[in-house]
Protein backbone atom coordinates (compact mmCIF):
# COMPACT_ATOMS: atom_id res chain seq x y z
CA UNK A 1 0.00 0.00 0.00
CA UNK A 2 1.50 3.56 -1.00
CA UNK A 3 2.67 6.29 1.22
CA UNK A 4 1.46 9.22 1.94
CA UNK A 5 2.46 12.20 4.22
CA UNK A 6 -0.02 12.19 7.43
CA UNK A 7 0.78 14.61 9.36
CA UNK A 8 3.25 17.48 9.60
CA UNK A 9 5.19 19.57 12.23
CA UNK A 10 7.02 22.80 11.80
CA UNK A 11 8.92 25.28 14.23
CA UNK A 12 9.70 28.48 12.95
CA UNK A 13 9.77 27.58 9.27
CA UNK A 14 9.32 30.97 7.17
CA UNK A 15 5.71 32.52 8.37
CA UNK A 16 4.89 30.46 10.85
CA UNK A 17 6.28 29.76 14.19
CA UNK A 18 4.18 26.44 14.62
CA UNK A 19 2.02 23.90 12.51
CA UNK A 20 0.96 20.57 14.00
CA UNK A 21 -1.50 19.49 11.72
CA UNK A 22 -2.87 15.99 10.29
CA UNK A 23 -2.59 15.61 6.51
CA UNK A 24 -5.47 13.41 4.42
CA UNK A 25 -4.41 12.10 1.25
CA UNK A 26 -5.83 15.55 -0.86
CA UNK A 27 -5.10 18.43 0.85
CA UNK A 28 -6.09 22.24 -0.24
CA UNK A 29 -4.06 25.15 1.34
CA UNK A 30 -6.08 28.53 1.39
CA UNK A 31 -5.16 32.09 2.27
CA UNK A 32 -4.69 35.31 1.56
CA UNK A 33 -1.87 36.51 -0.62
CA UNK A 34 1.54 36.38 1.22
CA UNK A 35 0.22 33.76 3.83
CA UNK A 36 2.67 31.66 3.37
CA UNK A 37 0.41 28.77 0.80
CA UNK A 38 4.18 28.70 -1.00
CA UNK A 39 6.31 28.59 2.20
CA UNK A 40 3.87 25.61 3.43
CA UNK A 41 4.63 23.41 0.10
CA UNK A 42 8.11 24.34 0.13
CA UNK A 43 8.44 22.72 3.23
CA UNK A 44 8.11 19.13 1.22
CA UNK A 45 10.02 20.78 -1.39
CA UNK A 46 12.83 20.91 1.15
CA UNK A 47 12.39 17.40 2.06
CA UNK A 48 12.90 16.10 -1.46
CA UNK A 49 15.57 18.45 -1.89
CA UNK A 50 17.55 16.70 1.01
CA UNK A 51 17.35 13.31 -0.90
CA UNK A 52 17.77 14.24 -4.84
CA UNK A 53 20.93 13.63 -6.93
CA UNK A 54 23.01 17.09 -6.01
CA UNK A 55 21.43 18.34 -3.16
CA UNK A 56 21.37 17.63 0.31
CA UNK A 57 21.04 19.09 3.74
CA UNK A 58 23.74 22.26 3.38
CA UNK A 59 22.23 22.75 -0.38
CA UNK A 60 18.91 22.69 0.74
CA UNK A 61 19.21 25.07 3.26
CA UNK A 62 21.54 27.10 1.07
CA UNK A 63 19.13 27.43 -2.07
CA UNK A 64 16.66 29.08 0.32
CA UNK A 65 18.68 31.98 1.05
CA UNK A 66 19.99 29.83 4.43
CA UNK A 67 18.59 29.74 7.69
CA UNK A 68 18.18 33.23 8.37
CA UNK A 69 15.86 33.07 5.53
CA UNK A 70 14.01 29.97 6.30
CA UNK A 71 13.69 31.21 10.18
CA UNK A 72 10.18 32.66 10.85
CA UNK A 73 10.72 36.58 11.99
CA UNK A 74 8.67 35.80 15.02
CA UNK A 75 11.22 33.35 16.48
CA UNK A 76 12.25 34.45 20.02
CA UNK A 77 14.64 32.33 22.52
CA UNK A 78 13.48 29.01 20.92
CA UNK A 79 14.76 30.08 17.34
CA UNK A 80 15.95 26.52 16.05
CA UNK A 81 13.91 25.37 13.15
CA UNK A 82 12.23 21.77 12.83
CA UNK A 83 10.62 20.03 10.22
CA UNK A 84 9.29 16.82 11.08
CA UNK A 85 6.83 14.59 8.97
CA UNK A 86 4.68 11.66 9.75
CA UNK A 87 4.13 9.05 6.61
CA UNK A 88 2.00 5.89 6.32
CA UNK A 89 -0.80 3.95 4.88
CA UNK A 90 -4.37 3.69 5.44
CA UNK A 91 -3.27 0.57 7.97
CA UNK A 92 -0.79 2.60 9.99
CA UNK A 93 -1.27 6.07 9.63
CA UNK A 94 1.95 6.60 11.90
CA UNK A 95 4.17 3.87 10.07
CA UNK A 96 7.73 6.45 10.22
CA UNK A 97 8.41 9.72 11.19
CA UNK A 98 11.42 11.98 10.18
CA UNK A 99 12.14 15.28 12.37
CA UNK A 100 15.02 17.17 11.41
CA UNK A 101 16.12 20.51 13.51
CA UNK A 102 18.64 23.16 12.59
CA UNK A 103 20.39 26.07 13.24
CA UNK A 104 23.42 28.01 12.23
CA UNK A 105 26.74 28.13 13.61
CA UNK A 106 28.75 31.67 14.15
CA UNK A 107 29.75 31.63 10.31
CA UNK A 108 26.23 31.39 8.93
CA UNK A 109 26.51 27.70 8.02
CA UNK A 110 23.72 25.53 8.36
CA UNK A 111 24.16 22.95 11.48
CA UNK A 112 22.37 19.82 12.53
CA UNK A 113 20.95 20.17 15.92
CA UNK A 114 18.70 16.94 15.68
CA UNK A 115 17.81 14.11 13.37
CA UNK A 116 15.20 11.62 14.46
CA UNK A 117 13.95 8.79 12.44
CA UNK A 118 10.99 6.44 13.94
CA UNK A 119 9.49 3.20 12.51
CA UNK A 120 6.04 2.23 14.04
CA UNK A 121 7.12 4.57 17.59
CA UNK A 122 10.37 2.67 17.80
CA UNK A 123 13.33 5.07 17.56
CA UNK A 124 15.98 3.73 15.02
CA UNK A 125 17.84 6.88 14.51
CA UNK A 126 18.74 9.62 16.99
CA UNK A 127 21.90 12.38 16.51
CA UNK A 128 23.63 14.43 17.49
CA UNK A 129 25.99 11.39 19.52
CA UNK A 130 28.47 12.73 21.30
CA UNK A 131 31.04 12.10 19.42
CA UNK A 132 29.62 14.22 16.94
CA UNK A 133 29.13 17.75 18.64
CA UNK A 134 32.79 18.50 18.07
CA UNK A 135 32.93 17.53 14.51
CA UNK A 136 31.08 20.17 12.38
CA UNK A 137 31.51 18.40 9.23
CA UNK A 138 29.04 15.24 10.73
CA UNK A 139 26.83 18.21 11.12
CA UNK A 140 26.34 19.59 7.69
CA UNK A 141 24.67 15.95 6.83
CA UNK A 142 21.90 14.28 7.21
CA UNK A 143 21.94 10.68 8.18
CA UNK A 144 19.21 10.57 5.43
CA UNK A 145 21.12 11.77 2.39
CA UNK A 146 23.71 9.28 3.20
CA UNK A 147 23.51 5.92 1.14
CA UNK A 148 25.58 4.26 4.16
CA UNK A 149 23.62 5.26 6.87
CA UNK A 150 20.13 5.37 5.32
CA UNK A 151 19.83 1.26 4.90
CA UNK A 152 17.37 1.18 7.78
CA UNK A 153 15.14 3.38 6.82
CA UNK A 154 15.41 3.61 2.71
CA UNK A 155 11.75 3.95 2.79
CA UNK A 156 11.93 7.18 3.99
CA UNK A 157 14.55 8.24 1.62
CA UNK A 158 12.77 6.96 -1.41
CA UNK A 159 9.40 8.32 -0.75
CA UNK A 160 11.15 11.74 -0.20
CA UNK A 161 12.43 11.22 -4.01
CA UNK A 162 9.66 10.75 -5.54
CA UNK A 163 7.93 14.19 -4.16
CA UNK A 164 6.98 15.78 -7.43
CA UNK A 165 6.34 19.65 -7.69
CA UNK A 166 5.61 21.23 -11.34
CA UNK A 167 4.61 24.76 -11.90
CA UNK A 168 4.79 25.77 -15.56
CA UNK A 169 5.73 29.24 -16.21
CA UNK A 170 4.49 29.43 -20.00
CA UNK A 171 6.73 31.66 -20.99
CA UNK A 172 9.46 30.28 -20.13
CA UNK A 173 8.54 27.01 -22.52
CA UNK A 174 7.79 29.13 -25.25
CA UNK A 175 11.31 31.29 -25.15
CA UNK A 176 13.73 28.62 -23.95
CA UNK A 177 16.37 30.85 -25.76
CA UNK A 178 15.86 33.63 -23.24
CA UNK A 179 16.72 31.55 -19.94
CA UNK A 180 19.18 28.75 -18.26
CA UNK A 181 17.98 25.23 -18.86
CA UNK A 182 18.13 23.68 -15.27
CA UNK A 183 17.71 19.92 -14.84
CA UNK A 184 14.28 19.33 -13.31
CA UNK A 185 13.75 22.42 -12.86
CA UNK A 186 9.83 22.91 -11.52
CA UNK A 187 9.33 26.03 -13.30
CA UNK A 188 9.41 24.40 -16.79
CA UNK A 189 12.75 25.12 -18.30
CA UNK A 190 13.88 21.17 -19.08
CA UNK A 191 9.69 20.11 -19.63
CA UNK A 192 10.41 19.79 -23.51
CA UNK A 193 13.45 17.84 -22.43
CA UNK A 194 11.83 15.46 -19.60
CA UNK A 195 9.38 14.66 -22.31
CA UNK A 196 12.18 13.61 -25.01
CA UNK A 197 13.85 11.81 -22.15
CA UNK A 198 11.43 9.37 -22.10
CA UNK A 199 11.40 6.16 -24.19
CA UNK A 200 9.00 6.60 -27.39
CA UNK A 201 6.76 3.84 -26.17
CA UNK A 202 5.85 5.62 -22.82
CA UNK A 203 5.87 9.09 -24.52
CA UNK A 204 3.74 8.37 -27.16
CA UNK A 205 1.08 6.83 -24.36
CA UNK A 206 1.50 9.52 -21.89
CA UNK A 207 0.87 12.19 -24.86
CA UNK A 208 -2.47 10.11 -25.85
CA UNK A 209 -3.58 10.45 -22.65
CA UNK A 210 -3.22 14.05 -22.56
CA UNK A 211 -4.91 14.73 -25.51
CA UNK A 212 -7.46 13.09 -24.96
CA UNK A 213 -7.92 15.34 -21.46
CA UNK A 214 -6.80 18.47 -23.10
CA UNK A 215 -9.78 18.29 -25.88
CA UNK A 216 -12.14 18.38 -23.21
CA UNK A 217 -11.35 22.13 -22.58
CA UNK A 218 -9.96 22.37 -26.35
CA UNK A 219 -12.38 20.99 -28.54
CA UNK A 220 -10.37 21.77 -31.50
CA UNK A 221 -7.10 20.52 -30.32
CA UNK A 222 -5.96 17.30 -31.80
CA UNK A 223 -2.71 14.98 -32.95
CA UNK A 224 -0.74 16.04 -29.69
CA UNK A 225 2.50 15.13 -30.85
CA UNK A 226 6.70 14.59 -29.90
CA UNK A 227 9.15 15.89 -32.45
CA UNK A 228 12.82 17.18 -32.20
CA UNK A 229 13.55 19.97 -34.84
CA UNK A 230 16.29 20.19 -37.54
CA UNK A 231 18.74 21.94 -35.07
CA UNK A 232 18.23 19.15 -32.15
CA UNK A 233 15.37 20.73 -30.13
CA UNK A 234 12.34 18.99 -28.84
CA UNK A 235 8.60 20.24 -29.46
CA UNK A 236 5.33 19.21 -28.32
CA UNK A 237 2.69 19.70 -31.77
CA UNK A 238 -0.54 19.88 -31.60
CA UNK A 239 -3.08 20.15 -34.62
CA UNK A 240 -6.08 22.48 -34.28
CA UNK A 241 -9.12 22.25 -36.67
CA UNK A 242 -8.62 24.50 -39.54
CA UNK A 243 -10.62 24.85 -42.82
CA UNK A 244 -7.25 24.50 -44.41
CA UNK A 245 -6.61 20.93 -44.06
CA UNK A 246 -2.62 21.59 -43.44
CA UNK A 247 -2.76 24.35 -41.85
CA UNK A 248 -3.62 23.90 -37.84
CA UNK A 249 -0.45 22.47 -37.14
CA UNK A 250 1.18 24.52 -34.31
CA UNK A 251 4.00 23.99 -31.85
CA UNK A 252 4.16 24.89 -27.74
CA UNK A 253 6.01 28.30 -29.12
CA UNK A 254 1.65 29.49 -29.87
CA UNK A 255 -0.20 27.10 -27.24
CA UNK A 256 -2.09 29.41 -24.95
CA UNK A 257 -0.82 30.24 -21.20
CA UNK A 258 -4.10 27.45 -20.27
CA UNK A 259 -2.85 24.86 -22.31
CA UNK A 260 0.60 25.11 -21.40
CA UNK A 261 -0.68 25.14 -17.72
CA UNK A 262 -2.91 22.27 -18.10
CA UNK A 263 -0.41 20.39 -19.78
CA UNK A 264 1.91 20.65 -17.43
CA UNK A 265 -0.45 19.30 -14.72
CA UNK A 266 -1.27 16.68 -16.53
CA UNK A 267 2.04 15.64 -17.51
CA UNK A 268 2.65 15.43 -13.19
CA UNK A 269 -0.19 13.60 -12.74
CA UNK A 270 0.37 10.78 -14.95
CA UNK A 271 4.22 10.95 -14.65
CA UNK A 272 4.37 11.10 -10.88
CA UNK A 273 5.20 8.31 -8.23
CA UNK A 274 4.96 10.22 -5.37
CA UNK A 275 3.28 13.36 -3.58
CA UNK A 276 2.41 15.69 -6.52
CA UNK A 277 2.73 19.45 -5.10
CA UNK A 278 0.45 22.12 -7.23
CA UNK A 279 0.27 25.76 -6.66
CA UNK A 280 -2.82 27.43 -7.60
CA UNK A 281 -3.56 24.98 -10.64
CA UNK A 282 -6.32 27.07 -11.85
CA UNK A 283 -4.27 30.22 -13.06
CA UNK A 284 -4.66 30.94 -16.90
CA UNK A 285 -8.07 28.52 -17.02
CA UNK A 286 -11.45 29.15 -17.64
CA UNK A 287 -13.80 28.91 -14.69
CA UNK A 288 -15.73 26.07 -16.45
CA UNK A 289 -12.46 23.89 -16.58
CA UNK A 290 -11.78 24.98 -12.74
CA UNK A 291 -14.76 23.81 -11.30
CA UNK A 292 -13.88 20.51 -12.82
CA UNK A 293 -10.19 20.53 -11.11
CA UNK A 294 -10.66 18.53 -7.68
CA UNK A 295 -13.12 15.67 -9.54
CA UNK A 296 -10.22 15.39 -12.00
CA UNK A 297 -7.49 15.12 -8.97
CA UNK A 298 -9.79 12.61 -7.85
CA UNK A 299 -9.71 10.49 -10.49
CA UNK A 300 -6.29 10.70 -10.62
CA UNK A 301 -5.73 9.51 -7.35
CA UNK A 302 -7.85 6.35 -7.73
CA UNK A 303 -4.98 5.88 -11.01
CA UNK A 304 -1.64 6.87 -10.09
CA UNK A 305 -1.28 10.06 -7.87
CA UNK A 306 -1.57 8.83 -4.20
CA UNK A 307 -1.25 11.86 -2.27
CA UNK A 308 -1.54 15.83 -3.68
CA UNK A 309 -0.96 18.97 -2.08
CA UNK A 310 -2.91 21.75 -3.73
CA UNK A 311 -2.63 25.83 -3.18
CA UNK A 312 -5.72 27.99 -4.46
CA UNK A 313 -8.04 30.49 -3.51
CA UNK A 314 -10.04 29.93 -6.58
CA UNK A 315 -14.08 30.36 -5.83
CA UNK A 316 -14.82 28.04 -8.86
CA UNK A 317 -12.63 25.46 -7.49
CA UNK A 318 -14.44 25.18 -4.07
CA UNK A 319 -17.75 25.16 -5.42
CA UNK A 320 -16.62 21.22 -5.64
CA UNK A 321 -19.19 19.62 -3.13
CA UNK A 322 -16.16 16.56 -3.24
CA UNK A 323 -13.95 18.78 -1.05
CA UNK A 324 -13.94 18.19 2.41
CA UNK A 325 -13.42 19.75 5.35
CA UNK A 326 -10.47 17.55 6.86
CA UNK A 327 -8.94 18.45 3.36
CA UNK A 328 -8.71 22.29 3.34
CA UNK A 329 -6.43 23.91 5.89
CA UNK A 330 -6.57 27.30 6.32
CA UNK A 331 -3.59 30.18 6.71
CA UNK A 332 -4.90 32.77 8.71
CA UNK A 333 -2.00 35.85 8.85
CA UNK A 334 -1.20 37.95 12.13
CA UNK A 335 0.33 40.61 12.57
CA UNK A 336 3.94 38.49 13.18
CA UNK A 337 3.08 34.87 12.57
CA UNK A 338 0.68 32.46 9.87
CA UNK A 339 -1.81 30.61 12.11
CA UNK A 340 -2.07 27.22 10.07
CA UNK A 341 -5.32 24.99 11.52
CA UNK A 342 -7.63 22.42 9.69
CA UNK A 343 -10.97 23.75 8.37
CA UNK A 344 -12.56 21.01 9.97
CA UNK A 345 -11.68 22.92 14.02
CA UNK A 346 -13.17 25.23 12.82
CA UNK A 347 -16.90 25.05 14.34
CA UNK A 348 -18.27 28.18 13.12
CA UNK A 349 -17.37 27.09 9.49
CA UNK A 350 -19.08 23.52 10.37
CA UNK A 351 -22.29 25.45 11.31
CA UNK A 352 -22.74 27.50 8.33
CA UNK A 353 -21.66 24.20 5.80
CA UNK A 354 -24.83 22.36 7.99
CA UNK A 355 -27.33 25.41 6.76
CA UNK A 356 -26.53 25.26 3.13
CA UNK A 357 -23.83 27.20 2.23
CA UNK A 358 -21.48 25.40 -0.36
CA UNK A 359 -17.59 25.59 0.62
CA UNK A 360 -16.48 28.21 -1.36
CA UNK A 361 -19.07 30.67 0.36
CA UNK A 362 -17.63 29.66 3.52
CA UNK A 363 -13.64 29.49 3.31
CA UNK A 364 -12.77 32.04 0.85
CA UNK A 365 -13.51 34.87 2.92
CA UNK A 366 -10.87 34.11 4.72
CA UNK A 367 -8.51 34.52 1.75
CA UNK A 368 -10.01 38.00 0.78
CA UNK A 369 -7.38 41.31 1.43
CA UNK A 370 -8.70 43.24 4.52
CA UNK A 371 -9.11 46.23 2.54
CA UNK A 372 -8.55 45.29 -1.31
CA UNK A 373 -11.33 48.35 -2.09
CA UNK A 374 -8.31 50.83 -1.26
CA UNK A 375 -6.74 49.64 -4.54
CA UNK A 376 -9.15 52.21 -6.15
CA UNK A 377 -7.66 54.73 -4.60
CA UNK A 378 -3.85 53.86 -6.05
CA UNK A 379 -3.81 56.37 -8.52
CA UNK A 380 -5.41 59.62 -6.55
Amino acid sequence: MKLHFTHLRLRNWRNFTEVDIKLQKRVFLVGPNASGKSNLIDVFRFLNDLVKPGGGFVSAVNNRGGVSSIRCLAARRKSNIEVSVKIGNDNKPELWEYSLVFSQDKNRIPKIKGEVVKKSGEVILERPKDEEQDDAELLRQTHLEQTQSNRNFKEVFDFFRRIYYLHIVPQIIRHPDRIIIARNDPYGSDFLSQIANLTEGRRKQRLKKIENALRKVVPQLSDLTFEIDAVGKPHIKAKYHNWRPNAGWQTESTFSDGTLRLTGILWALFGAKGPVLLEEPELSLHPGAVKYLPQMFAMAQKRTVNQMVISSHSYDMFTDEGIGLDETILLIPGSEKTEVKAASDDKDLRTLLEEGLVLADVILPYTAPSDGSQLVFAFE
